[in-house]
């Protein structure tokens, strides 16, 4: 009983000094604007290991089981075996579809959540290890202009809900129409204190300001 208690602490506390000691690399984006308080960043195309907790209305609990998932992946479940560098940040968005690699096709999740590591920029669709579990896939994420509010404290819902409709109401108050869902990305691992992480909500936009 002990042992399967301790298993599941056990691996979030490897993913989070994973992502303490390992996140160095961000896709790559220019900042083109800042206005009231929003920042507007135009991306580069890059790549995105991820996979939907299906089912799962709990963020945190989503979370947990997307990380295990992906750090697998990164740790050599993959077609060629290779370790791969965590980036940051995590990804996280509620699960809707999701685009699939070899062949192209996309998979319903109706409800549950979508998390996400960016691939170091060093790998390229053709290059890229394909994950050995199906519940993980590579998406490639085209060049896009997001709008991206930062904030410090924990990852919680109330702080998501609350600076994503801040987003929200500042881009509808800018006239700026928006493209999807808003997006989560955490940066530091769970144990940082809570005044020194760094969140970000972030939604694709056709304009700035």
């Amino acid at each position: 009983m002990f042992r399967k208690l301790i298993q599941p602490i056990l691996s979030v506390l490897v993913i989070a000094y994973s992502i303490t000691t390992m996140a160095t690399e961000e896709p790559a984006y220019k900042l083109v604007a800042v206005s009231g308080g929003v920042e507007y960043r135009q991306y580069e195309p890059y790549l995105v290991a991820e996979t939907v907790i299906e089912g799962e209305s709990d963020r945190d609990s989503a979370s947990n089981e997307g990380f295990r998932r992906l750090f697998k992946y990164i740790s050599g479940a993959n077609t060629t075996k290779t370790s791969i560098a965590m980036t940051a940040p995590v990804q996280q968005t509620p699960g809707r579809k999701i685009d699939m690699t070899a062949p192209v096709q996309q998979t319903s999740a109706a409800d549950g959540w979508k998390v996400g590591f960016t691939v170091p920029a060093v790998f390229t669709q053709a290059t890229v290890p394909l994950p050995t579990n199906p519940q993980v896939s590579i998406r490639a994420v085209p060049g896009q202009l997001m709008a991206v509010l930062k904030y410090s404290g924990r990852w919680t819902d109330k702080n998501l809900k609350q600076h994503s409709d801040e987003l929200l109401q500042k881009l509808s108050a800018a006239g700026i129409t928006t493209a999807g869902d808003v997006m989560s990305a955490a940066y530091n691992a769970p144990f940082t204190p809570p005044f020194m992480r760094r969140n970000e909500v972030m939604i694709a936009v056709d304009k700035t300001p």
